[in-house]
């Protein structure tokens, strides 16, 4: 039998091998809002359970709620143990935290090391990994050089980043972690809320090889419903660009087969045109409904770009133009391995210069 050790967490990442699971013991609406990468949740007290023990706290007596909450962490906790944790072996080693690294965490920490599992806690919990995150991405940003992939939008850049990654490349997936392609039609689903996206982001920060330039792809300060964070953001803006030049009909074409799930629900597709009517004729907009609703997605992604996003982000590139390095014309997009290629060719050529 043994007791829990504290752990310190001297950086935002946890260091890889050292343990088999983080177990988040905070309330199931805590976890959803932000958790340490990875981590499960085991809560030792569930959100009713945690608003009980607190009236009870105030209203009756601290030694009654402390009472009631022991006997529903011990419950819980042998709901874990013979559950999700039941295939867990002598070997197994188990880092756990709540919010600040006091009473639920101390008390699973304790059963689970008196099983004999050589468990660890998070020294401050929560509250001390919230603390790094924030100054990492708020204060920090990025420890290695940057170079941003610009192009108007179409031009594939999330799509060349991922092979460049594969190819040994870094590159930090902003628009992945915030899970929006950052455009109108962007959405993917439910987004991470700002507390989560930003752990996320610190998490692949604190990977980053200081030595070696990494490259991420051009963005407003907003992705969907996050926000970059201050240092994150600036750094973004003041990196050199290397630019994609893209014919518009191959951007559109791309962006159709892209954009597929988007397809597959033209009546939400008409909802998010329809909100562009107060920057565009009345003529322009019936024109792109009739589109969607004929399925005719490349022609819709052609108007949508000539009249739409590429003047905007003509804007955007102008604020931008002194931080341009090179550029890389690419005929179309049906070859993404090729443009890869040539993308990879013109990095190598940007860096030496």
């Amino acid at each position: 039998m043994g007791f829990p050790q504290t752990y310190r967490l001297d950086a935002v990442r946890i260091a890889s091998g050292r343990f088999d699971d983080v177990i988040d013991v905070r309330s199931p609406s805590e976890f959803a809002e932000d958790h340490l990468p990875g981590a499960i949740n085991l809560p030792v007290l569930d959100d009713d359970q945690r608003a009980q023990i607190g009236t009870i706290y105030k209203q009756v007596s601290p030694f009654d709620a402390r009472k009631l909450g022991a006997a529903l962490v011990a419950a819980n906790a042998a709901r874990h143990i013979s559950g999700p944790l039941a295939d867990r072996d002598g070997s197994w080693r188990p880092l756990v935290y709540c919010w600040r690294g006091g009473q639920r965490s101390g008390a699973l920490a304790t059963i689970l090391a008196q099983v004999g599992w050589r468990v660890a806690r998070v020294e401050g919990g929560y509250k001390s990994w919230r603390a790094q995150v924030v100054r990492r991405v708020q204060d920090l940003g990025f420890p290695a050089p940057v170079i941003v992939l610009d192009g108007n939008t179409g031009s594939a850049k999330t799509a060349i980043l991922s092979r460049l990654a594969a190819r040994g490349h870094q590159v930090v997936d902003l628009e992945g972690l915030a899970n929006h392609r950052g455009s109108l039609f962007g959405h993917r689903g439910a987004q991470p809320g700002q507390k989560l996206f930003e752990g996320r982001l610190a998490a692949a920060l604190e990977g980053l090889d200081p030595d070696r330039p990494v490259l991420v792809e051009a963005e407003s300060s907003r992705i969907g419903d996050v926000i970059l964070p201050k240092a994150v953001w600036q750094a973004v803006a003041n990196a050199p660009r290397l630019a994609l030049q893209v014919p518009v009909g191959a951007r559109a074409a791309f962006s159709a087969r892209d954009y597929g799930d988007v397809a597959a629900d033209p009546g939400r597709v008409q909802d998010i045109i329809r909100r562009l009517s107060s920057l565009h004729p009345a003529a322009r907009i019936e024109e792109w409904l009739r589109l969607a609703d004929a399925g005719a997605w490349r022609d819709l992604a052609e108007g949508l770009m000539r009249d739409h996003y590429d003047p905007r982000y003509a804007k955007h590139r102008a604020r931008y133009a002194e931080r341009e390095r090179a550029t890389v014309a690419l005929a179309d997009l049906r070859d993404l391995d090729a443009a890869t290629v040539q993308v990879e060719a013109a990095l190598q050529d940007f860096r030496r210069a």
